[in-house]
């Protein structure tokens, strides 16, 4: 007998026993009040599977067809539904079932504890977030090509995983990551980006926004100064945000961050910059090896860290390459940060950072108190998708994807959208920043986004990626997911919103 048949009987074992005590009627009819009861309740789940009419009848002691009768009074009453071959399952109606019981009606937190001060900051500030309730791909940005993506490779790779685990590889994994992914996620980068690192500097996470939280809770007190690039991706500004850092907004000039403004005064005693070098986000900023230069020097005089945020390294330099901050960095002051959920696709939750040495133990140790370690068989996985040469290959269809994509999405939306432009620059990411031709004010913005919104086509706000008062307004849109049919129709329809 199944696990959910047996919670299932013991419930009804329950109630029918009450119902007996308490009445004497029909065995069928107490035994559809019992059931009936169980679901008003809420102590059968939604979408239930009940137990076969035989095996019910064994475990009450009763006919089946006494119960199959109980089951005609349920399916009437539409408390439960059946399918040909897959059983009665629970179904609950709203206008006859009762709310999950609740000890008090209390919802603003009176008479228990206090929240921390550090969670009362971050559920302020989870509103900067960029997460819509949304599966929309059209025109999400963050996606690569999600068809693509080889799944019938890392299907196989997993498989073979699993064939050959053994019981002693189900047990707790290293926090930082598994040394044979760090070793060819080291090599790759020294092939792909020229970045050479000990395989033990790195960390491996779920993703960007894990890196930012570990950065910060390592290296960040109440009021330290962080300089984030102005503007930036709301997850970043979120995150120093309610790490209650004192933010220290910088814009940029056509090399990226503007190294006059941030070398002013008020921010010598800034430990923390971050900046998107390769492309910035959203602006599409490329920095120039001049400026990098620069920031290393300023870090240098300032005792500062940089975090390097190359999010989207392979697509910005598939044509010729910058060297990486962290590659001219000579002081051991950069933390390196990447990611391959905007390479693969987001739900795979892998991603990486390089810390400087004197860092290592103190994420470690954090990262051990809070996320322990990424599943070890997606890191494995991960390590022969490397290894085997994969993700190279993937990484050139990608961007082959991308590129056809991209100029189609341009053509489209000058043709429909004539009242935008998008940004004037080469092909550089998964995404692109299209700007409205007449000014536009920010609450003109986020109707135009919430209308697009009601035609199932997502986009993302320039404005809100301001620190400071919005500069411009636009849409950051991503296109590389977006089959060529389906990008010609969403193109065409936000064309009527715009």
């Amino acid at each position: 007998m199944s696990t959910n048949h047996d919670f299932a009987i013991q419930r009804i074992i329950k109630q029918f026993q009450y119902q007996e005590d308490k009445e004497e009627l029909a065995k069928y009819t107490l035994l559809y009040k019992a059931i009936k009861a169980s679901i008003h309740n809420r102590e059968l789940p939604d979408h239930w599977l009940m137990p076969p009419t035989r095996t019910l009848s064994v475990a009450l002691g009763l006919s089946r067809t006494t119960v199959l009768k109980a089951y005609e009074l349920l399916l009437l009453e539409k408390l439960i539904v059946s399918k040909a071959g897959s059983g009665n399952r629970v179904r609950y109606k709203s206008e006859s079932t009762s709310s999950p019981k609740s000890p008090t009606n209390n919802t603003d937190g009176s008479g228990y504890p206090e929240l921390s001060l550090k969670s009362q900051s971050y559920l302020k500030n989870i509103k900067l977030i960029n997460r819509l309730p949304t599966n929309d791909v059209a025109f999400r940005p963050g996606l690569p090509p999600l068809d693509a993506f080889p799944v019938n490779q890392w299907k196989k790779l997993l498989n073979a995983y699993w064939r050959h685990i053994k019981s002693s590889g189900l047990t707790y994994s290293q926090s930082a990551g598994i040394l044979e992914l760090k070793k060819s996620i080291s090599n790759y980068l020294n092939v792909s980006r020229s970045v050479k690192c000990d395989p033990n500097q790195i960390v491996i996470v779920s993703g960007s926004l894990q890196s930012l939280y570990l950065i910060a809770n390592t290296l960040i007190n109440k009021g330290d100064k962080v300089i984030l690039e102005d503007p930036v991706f709301p997850n970043v500004h979120s995150v120093f945000k309610s790490s209650e850092a004192q933010l220290i907004p910088v814009g940029l000039d056509e090399e990226g961050i503007d190294i006059k403004e941030l070398s002013r005064s008020k921010n010598k005693s800034a430990k923390l910059v971050h900046v998107t070098p390769s492309n910035h986000y959203p602006l599409g900023v490329r920095m120039s090896l001049k400026r990098r230069q620069e920031l290393l020097i300023w870090a240098s005089k300032n005792k500062a860290l940089i975090i390097e945020n190359d999010y989207e390294n392979e697509i910005a330099n598939s044509s010729d390459g910058i060297p990486t901050i962290f590659s001219l960095d000579n002081e051991d002051r950069t933390i390196y940060m990447g990611t391959f959920n905007r390479l693969l696709h987001p739900s795979i939750r892998l991603g990486y950072m390089i810390v400087p040495q004197y860092l290592i133990k103190a994420v470690e140790a954090l990262q051990e108190h809070s996320h322990r370690f990424v599943s070890p068989s997606i890191q494995i996985v991960m390590n022969q998708f490397i290894e085997r040469n994969y993700l190279y290959q993937h990484i050139e269809k990608s961007i082959a994807f991308a590129k056809a994509r991209f100029q189609l999405f341009k053509s489209e939306f000058e043709e429909h959208c004539t009242s935008m432009y998008i940004q004037p620059t080469p092909f550089s990411s998964f995404h692109v920043l299209a700007l409205f031709k007449e000014s536009t004010t920010v609450e003109e913005e986020q109707e135009m986004i919430r209308k697009l919104g009601d035609l199932e086509i997502t986009a993302f706000s320039l404005s809100k990626c301001y620190i400071s008062k919005a500069k411009m307004t636009g849409l950051i849109l991503g296109y590389s997911s977006v089959r060529p049919a389906v990008l010609k129709r969403k193109v065409k329809q936000m064309g009527k919103v715009l």
